[in-house]
């Protein structure tokens, strides 16, 4: 049986998700080798952020309201600076593997802030229960780095990760509220921007840019950031972007239990990051917790649906799970 075209571009924008998010943390371990964390994120928020928000006002998108420059601006800090800024500035010191699976917590961040926000969605006992796998293998991870010999990873680095996947999920309850208001290409490109511009005016506080030296940046690094900024930015987002309109989100979501186990592969093979039998048993602990949560919700949004109704309806292209692809 030949495949449509529709179901090719499908299993092509899939495997942009799942393959090219779950690399970027190789990416930016590469990225790192020369370039400081900070100014590093800055350069791929801007460009990647010009060329998403250009090609929406190509595409005709409406100049910017007041609100939906307030939106991007608070969405773009607690995305760029607090998650992937951090997750930069921890990724000097954290093996990638380990970084992606403390970020693959995001879901169970929002599982409960929804449950202590007003108004917010209260998780089901059998969410509630799928949270608890996901924690537990967070704290073995956690374990088994600080109290390993060797290069330990410091609690602040664990508490640094686990802050960025907070970051990322309150930015994405917030984005949630008002997105379906703007262009979702228009409005991320703006979130970019304004990551972008305060991650280069913390480079410059910091005192990255003094003591940058700019012939020392290798060639691995460079290739790092280009392949962050127009492989990991543009085209993977694009990808997501896509697929949410044509694609059920629960499924979409697949890609935040996938993307760890590409990301902890990739640092074994190329970065020599070997994961110990511990790492590996929560790791599968935290991928099974966020893989049941994913599936929970979307049972509960279709049964939501068909008692509301009386029928079933196509699912829209909302995303409670949130993303976190670099």
């Amino acid at each position: 049986m030949t495949l449509s075209r529709p179901y090719i571009a499908i299993a092509a924008a899939f495997a942009a998700i799942y393959l090219i998010w779950g690399s970027t943390y190789l990416a930016l371990a590469l990225g790192l080798q020369t370039l400081p964390p900070f100014l590093l994120m800055s350069a791929r928020c801007l460009v990647g952020g010009t060329i998403l928000y250009g090609y929406a006002r190509m595409r005709g998108a409406a100049l910017p309201s007041t609100k939906m420059c307030s939106i991007a601006i608070m969405c773009g800090l607690l995305f760029f600076v607090g998650c992937h800024g951090v997750l930069a500035e921890a990724q000097q010191r954290v093996p990638s593997g380990v970084a992606a699976l403390l970020l693959a917590t995001i879901p169970l961040w929002i599982a409960l802030l929804q449950f202590l926000i007003p108004g917010g969605k209260r998780p089901t006992g059998v969410a509630g229960a799928l949270l608890v796998p996901g924690v537990a293998g967070v704290a073995l991870i956690a374990w088994q780095e600080v109290t390993s010999g060797g290069n330990t990873m410091h609690p602040v680095d664990v508490i640094l990760l686990l802050g960025a996947s907070l970051s990322w999920a309150v930015g994405t309850i917030l984005s949630e509220r008002y997105s379906s208001e703007f262009a979702s290409t228009a409005l991320a490109g703006l979130e970019l921007l304004a990551g972008g511009v305060a991650l280069l005016a913390i480079s410059a506080v910091s005192g990255e840019l003094g003591t940058l030296k700019w012939t020392e940046i290798s060639a691995v690094s460079l290739g790092g950031w280009a392949y962050l900024t127009f492989i990991g930015t543009v085209i993977a987002f694009s990808a997501y972007i896509w697929l949410l309109k044509r694609v059920a989100p629960a499924l979409v979501a697949t890609y935040t239990f996938v993307n760890p186990i590409i990301a902890v592969a990739l640092g074994w093979a190329f970065l020599g990051e070997r994961p110990t039998s511990l790492i590996l048993v929560g790791a599968v602990m935290i991928i099974a917790s966020v893989a049941g949560l994913l599936l929970s919700g979307a049972k509960s949004a279709k049964n939501d649906k068909l008692s509301s109704s009386g029928e079933p309806q196509l699912s829209s292209c909302r995303n409670d799970e949130g993303h976190a692809g670099i």
